[in-house]
């Protein structure tokens, strides 16, 4: 009986520490596995004449009338219409769903009609990828991309499985205890995505908590690309975001980035371009993933007294980045950050993490090269994604889906920036300027509020919060 009770009392202590060692090992494996081939990308560094900035601003007048500034759809629609042999399109969020009609622009449908148009009347090859949080991983249809598939546009849905864990703690007990229940089955638990989204089932819930993504904004055609920070999304139809837009050589490098996506999840071969000579006073070159964490950092190690760097982020939260920040202030640099206040999300209220702890720490450096001022959001976000360094007489921009926090730069999430560089005069970058200046002094309306104007969202709890969460990487930035 004594060597029964011993056995009994042996196992409760063995079951549950080989649990532990599996829990562990899955951790270890899936945050340290290679990536798949032709992610963290580099491209090469080419000439052109041809760079655009565009953007999307919704702000106040002086006269407290809400204004609305789009640019990159417009531009986006025309880009499609303009191809002659191919489009490739990788989007994270492309659906209409909605908490509550605000008369959103019907940019899902409309580019979803456009891209249909083509493929009918000039039978040009499209290939859209996009991220299965729009079908809530698997628990419903959607209807704009099958509608695509059903006039014989490829549509791709981006297999997350070989991507790192972003959340490692939660990631390994759901890949040891619940991935094997499977995604199918009735929804009856309201979208998280929207009210008017399709129900979804609790294991939906339960994948959408490992929180990775396909985060990217791209199109690229046999003509132009545009790499963005904005989403076909009817629901993000009034966010503020911005958008670079080339041509040359990089499409033959963005091309291979997509290619990528598409051959781990199941997608056809791309058309592919032939590099020709090139020339021009602009230097641009694609970025991917952690490549983009490398550039953004060593830009700002190289910025010295007198270079003046600018930032417009939706989330800033990358240590190495603040870290970079706090030494090119302390070398002289000027360093001007706007940021969202992360207040709101799609009708759901936020609690202003992670910018307002972030913010908090920036000023605190108590250094005066860096001012740091809130963006005066509404319901809709500041969602760009941009660095600009001027320098005098060379001006930079990296742009586009990457938000400065760890999983959208250190080859978790899926990402593509455009790395552009030249002459101060070159009208791209004197647009870029203006943008910043402009809404930094608040010409012609009401775009930026002072830091101060929003400090007293900083609670202790709050910043207690924000470090457990990075510490433990629960968090959804």
């Amino acid at each position: 009986m004594k060597t029964l009770l011993t056995k009994m009392k042996s196992y409760k202590v063995l079951i549950p520490l080989i649990l532990l060692l599996i829990v562990g090992g899955t951790i270890v494996y899936h945050t340290t596995k290679s990536l798949p081939e032709g992610l963290s990308y580099e491209g090469g560094v080419y000439q052109t004449d041809h760079v655009r900035f565009l953007y999307d601003l919704t702000y106040k007048d002086s006269d407290g009338n809400v204004r609305k500034e789009q640019q990159i759809f417009q531009r986006v629609l025309e880009a499609v219409e303009e191809a002659e042999e191919f489009i490739v399109l990788d989007m994270f969020l492309f659906n209409n769903y909605v908490n509550e009609d605000k008369n959103y622009p019907k940019i899902t449908e409309t580019l979803t009609e456009t891209l249909i148009d083509m493929k009918e009347e000039k039978d040009v090859q499209i290939h859209v990828i996009t991220d299965p949080v729009n079908l809530t991983y698997g628990s419903h249809a959607t209807g704009h991309l099958q509608e695509m598939r059903d006039h014989g546009i490829e549509v791709i849905f981006t297999n997350l499985e070989p991507l790192r864990d972003s959340n490692p703690l939660y990631s390994g007990v759901w890949r040891v205890f619940l991935q094997w229940f499977g995604q199918a089955g009735e929804g009856w638990l309201p979208n998280p995505m929207a009210s008017t989204a399709p129900d979804v089932t609790l294991r939906s819930y339960l994948e959408l908590l490992n929180v990775k993504a396909n985060h990217r904004k791209v199109l690229v055609t046999d003509q132009t690309a545009i790499v963005a920070s904005a989403n076909p999304h009817d629901e993000s139809g009034f966010h503020s975001n911005i958008a670079l837009e080339t041509d040359g050589n990089v499409i033959a490098d963005l091309l291979e980035t997509e290619q990528a996506v598409a051959d781990f999840s199941g997608g056809s071969k791309f058309p592919e371009m032939e590099k020709k000579a090139d020339r021009g006073s602009m230097n641009v070159q694609a970025l991917t993933e952690g490549k983009i964490h490398q550039h953004v950092v060593g830009e700002l190690n190289d910025s010295q007294p007198g270079d003046k760097v600018w930032i417009g982020m939706f989330y800033l939260a990358d240590r190495k980045v603040i870290d970079a920040i706090g030494k090119a202030a302390e070398r002289g640099a000027e360093v001007r950050i706007i940021l969202d206040p992360n207040k709101n999300a799609f009708g759901n209220k936020k609690s202003g993490l992670p910018n307002v702890p972030v913010a908090a720490e920036l000023v605190r450096m108590g250094n005066d090269n860096i001012e740091v001022k809130w963006y005066n959001t509404g319901e809709e976000q500041y969602h760009s994604k941009i660095i600009y360094f001027d320098r005098g007489e060379e001006r930079m921009v990296i742009g586009g889906s990457a938000n400065f926090t760890r999983r959208n730069l250190d080859d978790l999430n899926l990402e593509t920036n455009l790395k552009v560089w030249g002459p101060s005069d070159a009208e791209s970058m004197q647009e870029v300027d203006f943008y910043f200046k402009r809404i930094w002094t608040n010409e012609d309306g009401e775009f930026t509020l002072s830091y101060n104007e929003n400090e007293d969202k900083l609670t202790a709890a709050k910043y207690i919060v924000y470090w457990i969460q990075k510490l433990l990487r629960l968090t959804t930035f």
